[in-house]
């Protein structure tokens, strides 16, 4: 993987130019936790608010918005329950079980930046996750997608990032390159 710099402006820049006249939607940075706004809440287009000007949060929030439905769309943070960190076991699995599919749409988000992708449990104060565990389940979607296809805005996104970072095809020789699994 080459030494690519990576700006979330420039994230801000393609998503805009990628979905905005279709979607009504803005990437936006926000100054705390990450949060989906429809549109009317706050704005007359839906925000994706992503931590802190951080670019791999940026990628993880798009990639929720990438998956979500129509209904799904129209509710604050898409109507799915959060638990913060500081899981038992069983909210750490429930939380893993709604994470696999976007980080999957993460990675190749991430493959098409050439950027490295690692996987987050989001439990630094809770019990203890199986990483590596949760790694292979996100890695299986991600080998699902790059066989029968990414969600549709997902593989939008994806040729708008290979586009832009002047990037190959998604492929599973990428995979080694990409992270540690």
């Amino acid at each position: 993987m080459s030494k690519v710099v990576h700006h979330y402006q420039d994230l801000i820049r393609l998503f805009d130019q990628t979905f905005f006249s279709q979607f009504n939607t803005r990437l936006v940075k926000g100054d705390d936790e990450p949060l989906y706004l429809p549109a009317g809440h706050g704005a007359p287009y839906a925000q994706i608010i992503f931590a802190h000007g951080f670019y791999a949060s940026a990628l993880h929030e798009i990639a929720h918005w990438c998956i979500a439905g129509t209904a799904r769309r129209e509710l604050e943070d898409y109507g799915y329950w959060y638990c913060p960190d500081g899981r038992d076991a069983a909210e750490q699995k429930a939380f893993e079980q709604v994470e696999v599919k976007p980080q999957a749409v993460e990675w190749g988000l991430c493959l098409a930046a050439g950027k490295v992708f690692r996987v987050s449990t989001d439990n630094l104060n809770g019990v203890e996750p199986d990483r590596e565990g949760f790694t292979q389940a996100v890695y299986q979607q991600l080998q699902t997608y790059l066989l029968d296809g990414f969600p549709p805005r997902a593989q939008m996104f994806i040729d708008a990032l290979q586009a832009f970072y002047q990037t190959g095809a998604l492929s599973t020789a990428l995979l080694s390159e990409s992270s540690h699994v």
